[in-house]
């Protein structure tokens, strides 16, 4: 037997936004723990510390009030609907009972556009949006995303704020340092809007744990830094069928797509295997412009924005380009490779997979050995240098490393 669950707007943003849900059970009470098994979130809104349901809901079966039937024993039949009724502030602030004068202050250049409008700033509202690296991408696209008025932002990243990032981080400043990021990071989005509700994640995000952090939210971004998770993300999005908003950058160029193996390609249809291990140098290693991650992540934030509301042309099946030198943006065409492993019409991936293995970290050909006479420990070294025969040092690095950084003598 299957029960109609009405879920108020107030409560749509911790059961993936929906408006209604079918379950099994005999009573109202039932029916009330079966939901909050499918939708964890809602839990903590629906009962108190004691496990019984808050005073300020009332579940009604059709149109009876249940405290006037036999409360949660009451039993349901076919062609029933419960539906929940939490109280909602009322007054003066409230508008169209969703946005307060201040809110419609804040969102008002939102409001006026047509594409956008009241109905669209709801959609922000009852949006969620998961950032996966709190990194040069993940600053501002989560900033313009809590501007924008998206209702939930959750955040991947175990790191501190380090000095070095500072130069592109734009959501930190030089008191953080040395802070979690997180902790840094929640501040200062609360900062730029109070209304928003932030859960953070202080872990790395792994094929254990994906898919139970990622299925809770509506949209990714891909603000990752390295090859294993950029692959995890895609396989975990792909499998829970979530639009994966990607983007990437290295030194003066920078790349943006939307992967939603539902409407189009996935990253693996773009690049089936990673490169090998230290071909490819990452931002650490190679260096990037501290500007270029502004304009890749705003452009990740206005894609989420437009997935959001449903307007324009999002960048599925379209690889976008970012040359800073030459100021020029070019677009190339995806395509769904249907031979894909985990997207295509046989897949061979089914579940998520060991990425750093994937990705060749940890492996044989990860590792670069020396002959032992040809390596020298910094103790070695340093007593060389400060001893009688003082040894002729060349230093084979790019010329802009040696002025950074080089030891006293070398040339």
């Amino acid at each position: 037997m299957s029960i109609k669950i009405l879920i108020p707007t107030a409560l749509r943003q911790y059961a993936q936004n929906r408006d209604s849900v079918e379950l099994s059970g005999k009573n109202a009470g039932e029916l009330l723990e079966n939901l909050t098994r499918e939708f964890p979130d809602l839990k903590k809104h629906l009962y108190d510390e004691d496990g019984k349901v808050r005073n300020f809901v009332n579940i009604y079966v059709n149109d009876d009030d249940i405290r006037y039937l036999q409360s949660y024993e009451t039993e349901v039949n076919d062609g029933d609907i419960i539906s929940i009724i939490p109280s909602v502030a009322g007054g003066a602030e409230a508008v169209n009972g969703e946005f307060s004068k201040a809110e419609i202050e804040r969102y008002s250049r939102h409001l006026i556009m047509p594409e956008v409008a009241m109905e669209g700033q709801r959609k922000l509202k009852r949006a969620s949006v998961l950032l996966v690296g709190m990194g040069g991408l993940g600053s501002p696209t989560a900033m313009y995303l809590a501007a924008a008025g998206v209702g939930r932002i959750g955040i991947v990243d175990f790191d501190v704020v380090d000095f070095s990032n500072l130069q592109r981080q734009i959501i930190f400043s030089t008191e953080d340092v040395g802070r979690p990021k997180l902790q840094a990071a929640e501040e200062r989005l609360q900062g730029i809007n109070p209304n928003l509700e932030i859960e953070t994640y202080e872990t790395r995000l792994t094929s254990e744990n994906a898919l139970k952090i990622l299925e809770n939210y509506d949209i990714i971004i891909d603000g990752t830094d390295n090859f294993p998770t950029r692959y995890l993300v895609n396989d975990a999005c792909v499998l829970l069928g979530k639009p994966n908003v990607y983007g990437s950058i290295f030194r003066f160029e920078g790349q943006a797509s939307v992967f939603y193996a539902k409407e189009g390609p996935c990253y693996r249809c773009l690049y089936p295997e990673p490169p090998p291990p230290g071909l490819v140098p990452s931002c650490a290693e190679g260096g990037v412009l501290g500007i270029l991650p502004g304009n890749i992540g705003m452009i990740q934030a206005t894609e989420a924005v437009k997935l959001i509301l449903g307007k324009g042309e999002p960048l599925i099946g379209r690889l976008l380009l970012f040359d800073a030198l030459a100021m020029k943006y070019r677009e190339l065409k995806l395509r769904k490779d249907p031979n894909c492993p985990i997207c295509g019409e046989n897949p061979t991936v089914t579940e998520l997979i060991d990425y750093e293995h994937f990705c060749g970290i940890g492996t044989e050909a990860d590792k670069i050995v020396l002959e032992p006479e040809f390596e020298i420990s910094v103790e070695e070294l340093k007593a060389k240098i400060t001893g009688e025969d003082t040894p002729f040092i060349l230093d084979v690095r790019e010329p802009h490393e040696f002025e950074i950084c080089r030891i006293p003598n070398s040339v």
